[in-house]
């Protein structure tokens, strides 16, 4: 199965989640087993024969992803989460949407100075959301050695705001 294979597997959803809009439903695809297993082996694919000692994933949806790659390349796995999820002592960065703010956190010690950190969503649109996980990783001291994302929205220009890293993406619009 390919890319394209993927891709045509997900659904798009017009005027959601307001006019204007066109949404690309992942679950479609995810409700597919061998796409579903497609999709994470092609996003892991770049990073298997590299160090990666921890998988971040961006609550919600990067978790699909990130959960499973890091299983795969024998890594840990962090979730960042919005802001008040987590139990624990946090680092948190607050970052610019299209219509307002949001934070991110992670836990103070899910990251070790110097570990190999890949970072993982199932979409890049404007960038914003990485741009603030890449933020809390250094803080900890991770190494970012990755983005990887299901799909990019290329017309939002996300990856110009992410220069100097190496970005994957298996599906791009």
């Amino acid at each position: 199965m390919s890319a394209e294979d993927l891709r045509a597997r997900i659904r798009e959803v017009p005027d959601f989640p307001k006019p204007g809009i066109l949404f690309y439903d992942i679950t479609t695809m995810l409700k597919d087993p061998a796409a579903y297993r497609e999709s994470i082996d092609l996003l892991t694919a770049p990073y298997r024969d590299r160090t990666v000692d921890i998988v971040v994933g961006m609550e919600s949806r990067g978790f699909i992803f990130s959960a499973p790659m890091a299983y795969q390349l024998k890594a840990g796995f962090v979730p960042v989460r919005k802001l008040g999820k987590l139990p624990a002592e946090t680092v948190s960065v607050e970052y610019a949407l299209e219509y307002g703010t949001n934070t991110l956190e992670v836990h103070k010690d899910a990251i070790v100075s110097g570990q190999k950190v890949l970072i993982v969503d199932d979409l890049l649109a404007t960038g914003g959301t990485v741009n603030g996980t890449i933020e809390l990783v250094r803080r900890l001291g991770g190494d970012v050695v990755g983005l990887a994302f299901l799909v990019e929205l290329l017309f939002l220009k996300g990856r110009d705001k992410l220069r100097g890293h190496e970005i994957h993406s298996v599906i791009q619009y």
